[in-house]
């Protein structure tokens, strides 16, 4: 099979033949349909951020295709077609009995714990697995998004406790934050996306974003006073507004972290290494919650795949296909800010 290979960080992926891995008792051999192109991966290639498996390592964690082999525990699932969780718990672990599996210390995440989907095939844990029963005019491989870009954000609003009618504000409306504003909008929510790139704002506006404002272009001032308008013109009510802070930047999170209000909640989706001040009494003047968020529990993948199926969620207009082949250069197209879309990248047939 082919395969495109992290071999040094920072220099080109190499597309090699590699044996077709054969699964264990308690895995799966997926043949890969589509593995959707992460900036986390950008940060294993480019950034020379260290993975837990370390190299040379298969990349790609956002994976969907159709089983062709297991092993005993998992025999029912052969001819199934699946997404794989990006981060698959372990099932036994104290976290994990306590519903936090997307915490969980043995949790292997392809392209990071072991080679991943940027391969025609791909063998993983069969725990968590998501089936797709149908597509609604998805092909298969789109739906690969969902394993990351999606339910990373519909966690978050979970989480965060998010209903109807509530008022929920995203903070990077790009990727996973443009998601994001279309999870909110799905569960009833009403959205503000703030962004400082005019064209992502314009582009989430027909899917989920009631307000869009470009936060560079705006002092907080003027941001929060728009916000607040809003809000009682809606109806939502004047707090326990929920935040959803997807850029992983400093100023995003300045920002976000400025909005959070009286009995607010503030999930932190992004990731930069940058710091920031803050003063952490206003977690105590307000009652407020600020809450990290990593990945997604498998269980909650089929009912961010439903939201997909049913249209209340849309990939098409924010994804682009391309052969893997093209693997390589696709990444520092990515990397280079040249490709605005989530990249999807497929074996040959």
């Amino acid at each position: 099979m082919k395969a495109l290979r992290l071999e040094e960080a920072n220099a080109p992926l190499q597309l090699q033949e590699l044996p077709v891995p054969k699964p264990g008792e308690d895995e799966v051999l997926v043949r890969v349909a589509g593995c959707g192109v992460c900036h986390t991966d950008i940060g294993f290639w480019r950034d020379g951020v260290p993975t837990r498996h370390g190299i040379p390592l298969t990349l790609g964690h956002e994976i969907s295709g159709v089983v062709t082999a297991a092993g005993a525990a998992y025999r029912d699932w052969v001819g199934r077609e699946v997404i794989v969780p990006s981060v698959i718990p372990c099932g036994q672990c104290d976290l994990c009995r306590a519903g936090r599996g997307n915490a969980c210390r043995k949790q292997k995440m392809p392209g990071n714990d072991m080679d991943g989907g940027f391969a025609d095939y791909i063998a993983v844990p069969g725990l968590g697995l998501c089936p797709v029963e149908t597509r609604n005019g998805y092909d298969l491989a789109e739906l690969s998004v969902i394993a990351d870009a999606v339910t990373t954000p519909y966690q978050a609003a979970v989480r965060s406790g998010l209903s109807a009618g509530d008022l929920a504000i995203v903070v990077g409306a790009g990727g996973v934050g443009g998601y994001a504003v279309q999870v909110a909008a799905a569960l009833g929510a009403r959205v503000v996306a703030l962004d400082v790139d005019d064209a992502r704002l314009e582009a989430i506006a027909p899917h989920g974003a009631s307000l869009t404002l470009n936060s560079e272009a705006n002092d907080f001032k003027t941001l929060k006073k728009e916000i607040v308008g809003a809000a009682k013109a809606w109806g939502c009510p004047p707090n326990g507004w929920k935040i959803f802070e997807c850029s992983g930047h400093p100023a995003g999170q300045e920002t976000a972290f400025g909005l959070l209000g009286y009995a607010g909640v503030l999930m932190v989706v992004g990731f930069t290494l940058a710091k920031i001040e803050l003063r952490l009494s206003n977690l105590m003047a307000f009652d407020a919650t600020v809450q990290g968020t990593w990945g997604c529990r498998p269980e909650l993948y089929p009912e961010a795949l439903r939201l997909v199926t049913e249209g209340r969620i849309t990939l098409k207009p924010f994804i682009e296909r391309h052969p893997l082949a093209e693997g390589a250069e696709i990444l520092r197209r990515v990397a280079d800010h040249e490709v605005h879309k989530r990249a999807i990248l497929e074996p040959a047939a």
